[in-house]
């Protein structure tokens, strides 16, 4: 059952089928799954509020807003409009549809796309394919911006409260930073349940907030109306372009509602935008509008000047619980995609802790945990405010908007076969907006928007360069491994002296195709082999979890009775394989006698990378993928072998 039939299903939580006649029960389960998605999901974009419309007009800006009626109105205008074309439609009600087995994120339309190929062929899949691991490279980028500027902002708020505290923004904020990412081992299952009344508490502030601002300027209202957005585009084009790199912020976090869909259900998540956030995040838009147009001078810090000064200390202390929930979902989000690009053979396999006995998608990944805090503490020291940062955020989120647009309209053609011609259409507007904020966030390339392209280069470059490299050593390592079915052959003819030793002995391997380095060197180099021996192959799967009645099939290699056996196990993207759990669910009848798993032998083979001569990458590629192959986490921890019965053999192979 995958955790979106979990979230829908009101069954007891020890699995039990509730009765009927009990609607009640049913929607107490609803309300929960959207409060809990409350706590988790629109941490990002609620908290955008606090930074987007003093980043807009702020005069730090290269290209600034100046602050007038027209101005005004046709900044909160496209703030709503892009909220409600690139959020609402593109995310909520479109794309949230392309689910992989529940599943959503760039990374379920990277799978979608591989599974069912793209129009116009192989070439094409590639390519998007590409595009996909670049967009999922980009959110690392956004992973370590999101920390940085959502505590800074909030912490901002101690200037506006007093002016004398402003030197202790930096310094509170890093010692925030620091403990949310010392806690991750510990895992977001105890600290979540108060995650979702947080958020409700925080998106009913910011409406309240927002209506009060709206009380003294009622005519900020007419900005609703898409006219404003357009005459202020038409009339101030020179002027609002630039002002959609700042505008953009009013998104961030989009992606998360799509990414996080399979842990909370695609209804869950639609309520909540709707019925809450979305709504309060518009009010507290057009609260902050009205107060600029009261007094042109609150440009400087227009979220907290919406209220008076005794409940400014309050709501700064409100909006950093807030941002530090923002940063634990965009961090939790960069664990699960990092697994999955591992699964997929984007990185190397990383050590995996999971943090929650009830929830498979609470995983900790402590490589990735320290990169972020050491990025994150760097962004913070060196850019030291949330306007200064602002310019780096939007190409991280423009470019991961605009490339799940793209890979969307793909998925829409090959899966449901959508007319051209509406594809065509629609798709034309989307990408039209969506470039328009790209081409925006260009322009600040000099002030920061090349750190996200620089980080997801870099991701982008790692990743490819893992997956080239790894083809090399596969290629490698199956030529020197030999085909399996004559190995086997050859020990069931005994052409090989050896003498059958008792017990069961369990070798790991890439395939069925080829012998186990470890297996060949038992034969060759110690003349023995195992009464029982099980050859066990991992697959990954393009689909979060694989069913446990489709887990494991059996292959007899010919011979039902000479004692060895091969084992595919399946396992989705999101699973951590534990092997020995596996093999204890075999029906006996097709071992070939019963296996004596718990005194099993586990025989690994570890493979030493060398850069060698021949031209099969640039040296710099090789040089970068044996340090990354370094991070590889140990191969018996990973898949769950007893460490007292794993023996590992070691090889090198020249790349």
């Amino acid at each position: 059952m995958t955790d979106r039939q979990q979230a829908a299903d009101p069954g007891d939580p020890a699995g039990g089928p509730q009765p009927a006649h009990r609607p009640g029960a049913r929607d107490v389960v609803r309300l929960g799954v959207v409060v809990a998605a409350l706590g988790v999901v629109f941490g990002d974009i609620g908290t955008s509020p606090i930074y987007t419309m003093q980043t807009v007009f702020s005069p730090a800006d290269p290209h600034p807003v100046p602050v007038s009626t027209d101005n005004v109105f046709g900044v909160v205008s496209l703030i709503f409009w892009s909220v409600m074309i690139i959020v609402t439609l593109t995310y909520v009600l479109l794309a949230m549809r392309a689910d992989n087995d529940g599943e959503g994120g760039i990374m379920a339309l990277i799978t979608l796309l591989r599974r069912q190929g793209a129009p116009g062929g192989r070439r094409a899949t590639a390519f998007l394919a590409a595009l996909g691991i670049f967009g999922a490279a980009l959110f690392f980028g956004d992973s370590m911006i999101t920390p940085a500027i959502s505590v800074l902002s909030a912490v901002e708020g101690l200037k506006v409260v007093n002016p004398s505290l402003e030197r202790l923004i930096i310094p509170i904020t890093a010692v925030i930073i620091v403990v949310l990412f010392m806690v991750q081992r510990r895992g977001t299952a105890a600290v979540g349940r108060v995650f979702g009344p947080i958020m409700i508490a925080w998106f009913l502030v910011i409406a309240a907030c927002g209506i009060g601002g709206i009380a003294h300027h009622p005519d900020i209202l007419r900005a609703l109306s898409p006219l404003y957005g357009l005459k202020f585009l038409a009339g101030h084009f020179h002027i609002a372009f630039f002002s959609l790199a700042a505008i953009v912020l009013a998104v961030t976090g989009a992606e998360a509602l799509y990414a996080d869909m399979g842990h909370f259900g695609r209804r869950a998540i639609t309520r909540g935008w709707l019925l809450l956030v979305l709504p309060a995040c518009v009010l507290s838009y057009l609260g902050q509008g009205a107060l600029i147009l009261k007094d042109p001078a609150n440009i400087s810090a227009p979220f907290f000047l919406l209220v008076p000064g005794w409940a400014r200390l309050p709501l700064v202390l409100l909006a950093t619980a807030a941002t530090v929930i923002a940063a634990q979902a965009v961090i939790t989000g960069a664990y699960s995609v990092a697994s999955q690009a591992a699964q997929l053979g984007y990185l190397p396999r990383l050590r995996i802790a999971h943090t929650s006995e009830s929830s498979k998608g609470q995983i900790y990944v402590p490589w990735i945990n320290w990169v972020l805090l050491f990025s994150v503490l760097t962004l913070v020291f060196a850019f030291r405010t949330s306007a200064a940062l602002a310019f780096a955020f939007g190409m991280a989120v423009t470019g991961t908007i605009t490339i799940t647009t793209l890979l969307f309209l793909y998925v829409a053609r090959a899966t449901w076969k959508t007319p051209l011609w509406i594809l065509v259409t629609g798709g034309a507007v989307l990408m039209t907006v969506d470039l328009l904020f790209v081409a925006a966030n260009l322009t600040k390339l000099a002030h920061g928007a090349w750190l996200p392209l620089l980080i997801g280069l870099t991701a982008f470059t790692v990743m490819t360069t893992w997956q080239r490299g790894r083809e090399i050593v596969t290629a490698e390592r199956e030529r020197r491994e030999g085909s399996l079915t004559e190995f086997v052959d050859r020990l069931r003819n005994g052409k090989a002296l050896l003498r059958r030793v008792p017990g069961t002995a369990v070798f790991l391997n890439r395939g069925k195709q080829t012998a186990p380095l470890a297996l060949r060197a038992n034969v060759d180099h110690n003349h023995v082999r195992h009464q029982h021996i099980v050859i066990v192959s991992i697959e990954t799967q393009p689909v979060p979890r694989v069913p446990a009645g489709e887990r494991l099939t059996v292959d007899h290699l010919g011979n039902p009775a000479d004692g060895i056996i091969h084992v595919t196990a399946r396992y989705g993207y999101m699973e951590t394989p534990d092997i020995p759990a596996a093999l204890r669910t075999l029906d006996l009848t097709q071992t070939e006698g019963e296996l004596e798993l718990h005194d099993a032998s586990y025989f690994l083979s570890k493979i030493e990378l060398r850069a060698g001569d021949e031209p099969t990458m640039a040296a710099w590629r090789k040089r970068l993928f044996i340090a990354t192959s370094h991070i590889t986490a140990d191969a018996a921890e990973h898949f769950s072998l007893p460490r007292d019965r794993t023996v590992i053999t070691g090889s090198h192979i020249e790349v």
